[in-house]
């Protein structure tokens, strides 16, 4: 992976984990999806004008038809992954579903875009997701399993974290084929991929007007946190697949994970701080063995 895509990663990283954090906070659901979108849309509306005044009229069938199912698949993941956000806990969903994504997404990358994984990269996406689990506090989050108050909440992490892994799998490989293949800009697949979030999230939300303007008061601020630096980080994240093999990047944007540790502070315990040190060790390597392999 060449050192300028390894930048682009690990910024988009440190985004990612800012927002996933924001949302955590914000405890939302489907109105919040509603509001990140429309944020979105309205904040970065001058970005998506200027690149679409010159690519717009070259799109086919195919190019919406991949913009589109982009913007289901992230759709469903927001809201996926908001509902995990609020049956279980960050450190169990985040690193469950972090860790199924980067590897479903790389074996998608092998079978799709035909890229031929060597032995460091191989190696690379195995230590990033045993990073991420060992970040999660290691044997110490399946001992939680056990006990009774915390049993149900984790059995929903997991179940909720590893659905959020296969969609984050589906739209990594969607946009990275628009983007490497169909040479589509990834500001425009990130964009419309939004735009087109607001009509599907709309019906909803009508029916619960009053739900929707409580959301506006008490979450705008997450709300704005997430329109600003969800765009950026993944836009950064398409830029890097056009420079490397999407089954190198797809897993490295996994030290999102270690920022998030960092971050999220006290909603990560500090009981674990062993098995942090280490994760962080291991998805260090693995990053490094992406960026050589």
């Amino acid at each position: 992976m060449p050192i300028s895509a390894l930048a682009l990663v690990i910024i988009a990283a440190l985004l990612h984990a800012l927002w996933n954090v924001a949302a955590k906070k914000a405890g939302g659901n489907h109105h919040f999806v509603l509001l990140s979108a429309i944020g979105i849309v309205v904040f970065w509306a001058p970005v998506g004008v200027w690149a679409a005044w010159t690519e717009l009229p070259r799109w086919g069938a195919l190019e919406w038809g991949l913009v589109t199912a982009s913007a289901v698949t992230h759709l469903v993941y927001f809201n996926v992954l908001l509902t995990g956000y609020r049956r279980s806990d960050l450190t169990v969903v985040y690193p469950v579903a972090r860790g199924t994504g980067p590897l479903l997404s790389a074996a998608l990358a092998w079978w799709l875009l035909a890229e031929t994984p060597g032995p460091l990269g191989v190696a690379g996406v195995l230590a990033v997701c045993a990073g991420i689990w060992l970040i999660a506090g290691g044997p110490a989050l399946w001992a939680r399993a056990h006990d009774p108050a915390q049993r149900l909440r984790v059995r929903a992490g997991l179940a909720w974290g590893a659905a959020t892994g296969v969609l984050i799998a589906g739209y990594t490989v969607i946009d990275g084929y628009a983007v490497k293949v169909l040479m589509v800009s990834p500001i425009l697949v990130d964009y419309f991929g939004n735009l087109l979030r607001v009509p599907f999230m709309l019906p909803a939300c009508w029916r619960d007007r009053s739900g929707f303007v409580q959301a506006l008061h008490t979450q705008w601020k997450h709300a704005l946190v997430m329109a600003v630096f969800s765009p950026l980080a993944y836009v950064l994240v398409l830029y890097a697949a056009t420079m490397a093999p999407l089954s190198h990047v797809a897993p490295a944007r996994e030290v999102s994970m270690l920022f998030a540790a960092l971050i999220g502070g006290r909603w990560l315990g500090e009981a674990d701080r062993g098995w942090r040190l280490a994760g962080a060790a291991c998805m260090a390597g693995g990053v490094a063995a992406l960026a050589l392999g």
